[in-house]
């Protein structure tokens, strides 16, 4: 990213020390954590440094909510799939249950399936988390999702070139 396509440092400034008080506040209340709220606080406005111009914004607590929604949907998200899968490996024995770097590896991994997936129409996810995950035949997730043969093949191939950076859902 250029350094042009940043926004100027004083329009975030400014609207930093007019909305940051009352963004940390709505945050906490939504999440019911302080420490939570500062952090997420803090990444919206590093979005706003981001956001290629301030000056067009003309209700700037409505940008900053609809920021702050989206990056504690992720967070929310992404707590959840570390949950899930902590909740996964604390069945495995001691040694062979992963070290902290290595949950902190596999959890990011987790992270980026689950926005690459994120992408695709609810039945091709679901295809091919059933394919995938499951181990289902397409005949089996045909029976599972109720639809034809040919349709999960069209949820596989669409999944598949999605994943591929191919095209767009």
């Amino acid at each position: 990213m250029s350094l042009s396509a940043v926004a100027s440092p004083q329009p975030v400034a400014e609207l930093y020390r007019e909305h940051h008080g009352w963004l940390h506040g709505w945050l906490r209340r939504k999440l019911g954590c302080t420490y939570q709220a500062a952090d997420l606080a803090q990444d919206t406005f590093v979005q706003a440094l981001l956001a290629p111009s301030l000056d067009e914004i003309r209700e700037p607590r409505a940008w900053l909510t609809t920021v702050a929604r989206r990056i504690m949907a992720n967070h929310l998200r992404r707590k959840e799939l570390e949950r899930a899968y902590l909740d996964a490996i604390a069945s495995h024995p001691e040694p062979l249950a992963p070290g902290p770097e290595e949950r902190a590896l596999i959890t990011e991994a987790l992270c980026e399936i689950d926005a690459l997936l994120a992408g695709l129409p609810a039945r091709a996810r679901q295809a091919f988390l059933l394919s995938q995950v499951e181990g289902l035949t397409y005949a089996e997730i045909a029976r599972r999702l109720g639809v034809s043969l040919s349709m999960v093949k069209k949820y596989m191939l669409r999944a598949t070139l999605h994943l591929a950076g191919i095209v767009k859902p």
